[in-house]
């Protein structure tokens, strides 16, 4: 088994003890929660739940692409909101992403995410 570390310009670098992504065995891929932060800047993106769940996306997809996968290989993806009232909101940002054959997901409300962004998503991914 093998264990790669996973990182890309096109999302934030790890502002902690963490890695953006883990690549297995080179067959799957473990993203850390990505949020709305411009790789390039290192600012929070956006103040609705849709500007920001599309920047998350954006940075998402640097990390799966990164380790090998796209966003057509994702089978298992947590979200993590602020607020469950903007389910719907965050939820037709995220469909743009997988208009077809989508992944498991789990979504859940929480207390407070970093920088207090609205949310934050992680997920699981096929790599080749």
């Amino acid at each position: 088994m093998k264990r790669d570390i996973v990182s890309t310009a096109k999302a934030p670098q790890a502002i902690g003890p963490y890695s953006q992504g883990i690549r297995f065995s080179g067959v799957l891929v473990y993203t850390a929660g990505q949020i709305p932060v411009d790789p390039a800047t290192g600012q929070v993106v956006g103040k609705t739940t849709a500007e920001q769940t599309e920047q998350v996306l954006r940075n998402l997809t640097g990390v799966v692409e990164a380790a090998g996968g796209s966003m057509a290989t994702v089978v298992k993806v947590t979200v993590f909101l602020k607020n469950m009232s903007d389910f719907a909101e965050m939820n037709e940002v995220y469909g743009r992403y997988f208009p077809k054959d989508p992944p498991a997901r789990s979504a859940v409300e929480v207390a407070r995410l970093p920088k207090d962004v609205l949310v934050e998503i992680e997920c699981l991914a096929l790599v080749e």
